[in-house]
């Protein structure tokens, strides 16, 4: 193996850096801003997507795509989002090159002007509203449940892997309700969708919460969040759920005939999660040996490593081991045999150590006269002498406790750093420690701003388990009914 990756506690942005690229999970690509997922970075994002899907269809909605070109007049329809959006558009203005006349190579052709300068997408609330005019006449064809898979251009300036790049892959679910509360309804459910994600999948714990004027969706009346804590003690928004109010539907006219024969306006929600998740499953988790992946979502779940010497001895070995392999397999767990002869054992050891695989699996000749096996588990690095006809259960039972363990130490994490502030003094050393703050905030925007400006750190949210508390806010001393989360961000 290369030298070690760099430890958390030196440099953690080097550290996670180096870690994308070491455990072969993505790579910058020649634009800039933009990235390349690798198959096994991919394979991580295609185990999230498939949950998150079934999730998405239990809850009765169907997948549809949508146009990547938006019309440029689509966006300037709802004030709020066009503010929201026009500093991160990329727009096509033409449509073919030619060759320049003094041999400089390839130019725009001034002739090849589209009538209508084109939005590639930063989020679909446009093109979809515009669509969904055509979708929508009677309460009977609502609620309309629709989500899309896709990848959506941001044009940040300040860009890292996952993170936060110019072009990334997303989910957005777009839904229409004949109600308000309906709608409301639907906000809240796909937040718990995606709390139960993060949660139970990711063993990521969230914090659940809605969003403050200012931090809220371009274009929504209300944006519900869940933030989690990573272990920089930064927080990192994990997924939006957005309530729309009748803000699209009445910008694209978008009305149904109710029961009663009167034509109303439809209530909207949106809601997304996107590669970003993967970001945070890096750095919620992993360690200065590498990935440490939850069983729940790793690609592979178990490798198993043959000490060998010649052909022989690893038939021998792969003969014996094949029945748990696929014993494994039917009930479910994906399974690794590493066979390679070109590399030590020790050097494999170290590659599914780097990259995450939650069980390994360490088989020898003396193992066959023992009928025993080495298992180790990634999270603590612990290793146990197993019989080899215990072997299965033995790894069914370790894959649920590490993906509970791993939540816990989570989860205790975020306990230690979360902490209260009862003075703006307090507030100010407690962000530069790290970590969530809660503290009491008079309401209005102008105090958050001050804040924000003057320590880099925001509102989080306003936690949706946030009890009634009258205090007085850190800032202004003015009178305050509960602590908001602030934090340092992503």
């Amino acid at each position: 193996m290369s030298k070690a990756i760099p430890k958390r506690s030196q440099d953690y942005s080097l550290w996670y850096n180096e870690l994308v690229k070491r455990a072969d999970l993505a790579e910058n690509s020649a634009v800039r801003g933009c990235m390349v997922i690798k198959p096994y970075g991919f394979a991580i994002w295609e185990k999230m997507q498939a949950v998150l899907d079934g999730m998405f269809k239990e809850t009765g909605h169907s997948n549809a795509y949508f146009p990547l070109f938006i019309p440029k007049s689509y966006l300037s329809k709802e004030a709020d989002h066009v503010e929201g959006f026009a500093k991160e558009c990329a727009v096509v203005t033409h449509y073919r090159l030619k060759n320049s006349e003094d041999n400089k190579g390839v130019v725009v052709d001034p002739e090849a002007k589209l009538e209508e300068e084109l939005i590639v997408r930063p989020t679909s609330e446009t093109v979809i509203w515009s669509t969904y005019k055509n979708w929508i006449q009677s309460y009977r064809d609502l609620p309309l449940l629709v989500n899309q898979w896709a990848n959506v251009v941001r044009w940040e300036m300040r860009t890292r892997v996952f993170l936060r790049t110019a072009e990334f892959l997303w989910q957005e679910g777009h839904t229409a309700h004949t109600t308000q509360g309906e709608a409301i309804a639907e906000t809240k459910q796909m937040l718990e969708v995606y709390a139960n994600f993060a949660e139970n999948y990711m063993a990521m714990p969230v914090v659940k919460g809605v969003k403050t004027e200012s931090e809220r969706f371009a274009g929504a009346v209300d944006t519900y969040c869940i933030e989690a804590l990573m272990q920089d003690g930064k927080a990192l928004q994990a997924g939006t759920s957005h309530f729309l109010g009748q803000n699209f539907a009445k910008a694209f006219d978008v009305k149904f005939a109710a029961q009663n024969g009167e034509l109303e306006y439809v209530w909207g929600t949106s809601w997304g999660v996107s590669t970003r998740l993967m970001g945070a499953l890096i750095m919620a988790h992993s360690d200065d040996q590498g990935l440490v992946l939850p069983p729940m979502l790793a690609p592979i779940q178990v490798v198993i490593v043959p000490i060998f010497k010649g052909e022989e001895q690893l038939k021998e070995i792969v003969d014996h081991v094949q029945p748990y392999i696929d014993e494994l397999k039917k009930a479910g767990i994906s399974v690794k045999l590493d066979d390679r002869d070109t590399l030590r054992p020790g050097f494999k050891f170290a590659e599914w150590e780097l990259k995450g695989v939650p069980v390994r699996l360490a088989f020898g000749p003396r193992d066959l006269q023992n009928k025993t096996v080495e298992v180790a588990r990634r999270d603590t690095s612990e290793k146990q002498v197993v019989d080899v006809d215990k072997v299965v259960e033995h790894i069914k039972a370790l894959l649920e406790d590490i993906q509970q363990s791993i939540y816990k130490k989570a989860l205790q994490f975020r306990e230690e750093n979360t902490r209260k502030a009862e003075s703006y003094e307090e507030f100010k050393k407690l962000i530069e420690e790290g970590g969530f703050v809660l503290a009491h905030w008079d309401g209005t925007s102008e105090t958050e701003d001050k804040i924000k400006n003057e320590t880099k750190a925001t509102i989080r949210c306003i936690p949706l388990n946030a009890e009634k508390e009258e205090g007085k806010c850190i800032y202004t001393g003015n009178p305050s009914s509960c602590r908001v989360l602030f934090a340092k961000a992503y």
